[in-house]
């Protein structure tokens, strides 16, 4: 089997799983943006993703993202960043994504706008929720206090951050815990969040060992990885 065909066969299986949970949920396909997490895949297997018909790439890793894009390119596509954001890094993400999925913090906002701004580009971003019922190390993300907190500092500071607008929320199931739980919360927070902030409407939820549950609460966005493309080389 090539590397094309079983990346093709993965990609359908998904697909059909996808139908599957959006029949139970009475939910569109056209509701969904699936992200093909590339993270440690070679450039030829993006490329093969494009090939198949996918837009929408994910990676955590700056330097490994700006390697790809350079090579790639990014028209016709769309680049997220999932990763853990680093105050020295957020002039350079902003010069490539096209959504960051993982602002926790309100020290990240103008970094990343001001960086966008230096490309000439406007980027959007999520506030990542913390689903853990508590705090782990490595595990980022902050509650709903944090995100009315995110949120409020955007429409305060907003001519001092016009390189970005937070389009919704993203959330990492816990550990050990349920994950269909954790996404129902998660959409709960959505919904709290939309009161005062109704243009946004991006829920990034559900990765290859949830990503059902996901959609079953909700999600718009999902970031799949190993279920396209295998175990991580």
């Amino acid at each position: 089997m090539t590397r094309k065909s079983e990346i093709a066969a993965n990609l359908e299986k998904v697909e059909v799983e996808i139908a599957a949970a959006l029949d139970q949920a009475g939910r569109n396909r056209s509701e969904i943006t699936l992200i093909a997490v590339t993270k440690n895949f070679p450039l030829s297997d993006v490329e093969i993703l494009y090939q198949l018909g996918v837009r929408d790439f994910g990676e955590n890793r700056d330097q490994e993202a700006r390697s790809k894009i350079s090579l790639f390119g990014s028209e016709g596509v769309r680049w997220h960043f999932q990763g853990q954001l680093q105050r020295n890094k957020l002039a350079s993400i902003s010069s490539w994504a096209d959504l960051v999925h993982s602002v926790d913090d309100v020290k990240y906002l103008k970094g990343l706008s001001d960086g966008a701004q230096q490309s000439g580009r406007k980027i959007s971003a999520l506030i990542q929720i913390s689903l853990d019922e508590e705090p782990r190390p490595g595990r980022a993300g902050t509650d709903l206090a944090g995100a009315r907190q995110i949120l409020a500092t955007a429409e305060r500071e907003g001519d001092n951050l016009a390189g970005i607008s937070l389009g919704g929320v993203m959330g990492v199931a816990p550990l050990g815990g349920s994950p269909r739980l954790a996404f129902t919360q998660l959409h709960e927070i959505f919904l709290e969040l939309r009161r005062s902030a109704p243009e946004m409407a991006i829920l990034s939820a559900g990765m290859s060992g949830d990503f059902t549950d996901a959609l079953l609460s909700g999600a718009t966005h999902l970031r799949i990885g190993s279920s396209i493309l295998g175990s991580r080389r």
